[in-house]
């Protein structure tokens, strides 16, 4: 499945329907939520007759497509299976119990209620709303995909404007050359990441580098009176600097994780909990502002892309323990480099990507051992990537 992005350009009145058709998605999915609450042993068929007699009871939740109103009931029990998966897990901490929403910004469709021209270069709603045609402007091209691989179309309204989101259902598959290289990549913060050759990437800190034009916007915001059309300009302009941020930060996380996918076979990272790491307050904003969850997705995603090996690993011991030997150095977050009793001295985070790519390596040796590779050496990269090239074709991350 990939998904490809478009902006929409429409008049102002048509742009006010779409309000209206994400306001209804929104309405549809917190009744649905409701019927669950009340209603002991909900399941999604009965969230989906639910969406009939919603239609039949409200004439303005009738004007939208019976898809989309079936797609919004999906988010509330894709909410509800998420809660009811935490509890199972034990998941410490809140469970995230389903809410109800009060600022959706989107309305999905499925296969019907919308139209694509014969060019492929504008789009029709069809439905009750009848918001009309609106161009398409993106440099991506529809004319690869025929019609029916487009499973579903989002509709997103953001702060510079309306987006539509066509989830294409295909498989990406990119041919990449066999480097024969193995990494071990240790995110942080005075770094965004250090790998185990002793290479480093800059971190950005974008919203660092942001953050006195956001404090601005965010004063003019808070002195304008509420409710005026000023204050709503004002948060406009601020949610398009929050934007432009996230933006920056997605497109340095996507590059960076492509760079290191293609330069490399193997690709060790650590399996961290920046959940619980913002829970110190102290680095909560800059651990945000490094995005490593974004970063390991893009990881993993552009491996199974190109058909590389990409493993997340346990991040236990791997800045205290000695890369060279195994021994134990204890040390505080303020130490920066490791010095050990055998002699090895080096920066502490290119110690801690070693240690990371034993742990992947031996972790891929498991792996591949359970499919009939049998006195694996998960210590030598080049024993494992003999077997890595040749048998792995699907990455095991």
């Amino acid at each position: 499945m990939i998904t490809l992005e478009f902006k929409l350009k429409g008049k102002l009145a048509q742009y006010r329907i779409v309000d209206d058709m994400i306001r209804t998605a929104q309405f549809v999915r917190n009744k649905a939520l409701r019927y669950w609450i009340d209603n002991e042993g909900v399941k999604l068929s009965d969230l989906y007759k639910q969406c009939a007699v919603m239609a039949r009871e409200f004439e303005w939740a009738g004007k939208l497509n019976s898809m989309a109103r079936q797609a919004s009931a999906e988010r509330a029990i894709f909410a509800i299976g998420r809660f009811f998966a935490n509890c199972k897990a034990k998941k410490p901490g809140k469970k995230g119990y389903p809410q109800f929403k009060k600022h959706t910004r989107c309305v999905e469709y499925k296969t019907t209620g919308w139209k694509l021209s014969a060019d492929k270069r504008s789009l029709t709603f069809i439905d009750g709303f009848a918001a009309g045609t609106f161009k398409l402007v993106g440099s991506r091209d529809l004319h690869f995909y025929a019609p029916t691989e487009i499973k579903r179309v989002r509709v997103v309204r953001r702060a510079d404007g309306y987006y539509v989101q066509f989830c294409i259902s295909v498989e990406r598959t990119e041919e990449a050359v066999p480097t024969g290289k193995s990494i071990g990549i240790d995110v942080g913060l005075n770094h965004f990441y250090t790998d185990s050759n002793g290479n480093t990437a800059p971190n950005p800190r974008y919203l660092r580098k942001s953050e006195k034009a956001l404090k601005r916007a965010q004063k003019r915001v808070s002195r304008k009176k509420k409710g005026s059309k000023n204050r709503k300009k004002a948060i406009n302009r601020l949610g398009k600097k929050h934007l432009k941020v996230g933006r920056q930060r997605k497109d340095f996380a996507v590059k960076t994780a492509l760079c290191v996918v293609k330069s490399s076979d193997f690709v060790a990272y650590e399996d961290l909990q920046v959940r619980n790491m913002v829970k110190n307050h102290k680095l909560a904003k800059s651990i945000s502002d490094a995005a490593w969850d974004q970063f390991a997705q893009w990881l993993q995603y552009f491996g199974k892309v190109y058909g590389k090996t990409v493993i997340a690993v346990a991040p236990v011991y791997t800045s205290q323990d000695c890369s060279a030997c195994g021994n134990a150095v204890k040390k505080s977050l303020s130490v920066r480099t490791h010095v050990c009793s055998c002699g090895a001295v080096l920066d502490r985070d290119h110690n801690a990507a070693l240690n990371i790519l034993a742990k992947g390596l031996k972790q891929a040796g498991i792996v591949l051992n359970t499919v009939g590779h049998t006195e694996i050496n998960a210590w030598g990269q080049t024993d494992l990537y003999s077997l890595v090239v040749t048998s792995a074709s699907k990455p095991t991350g």
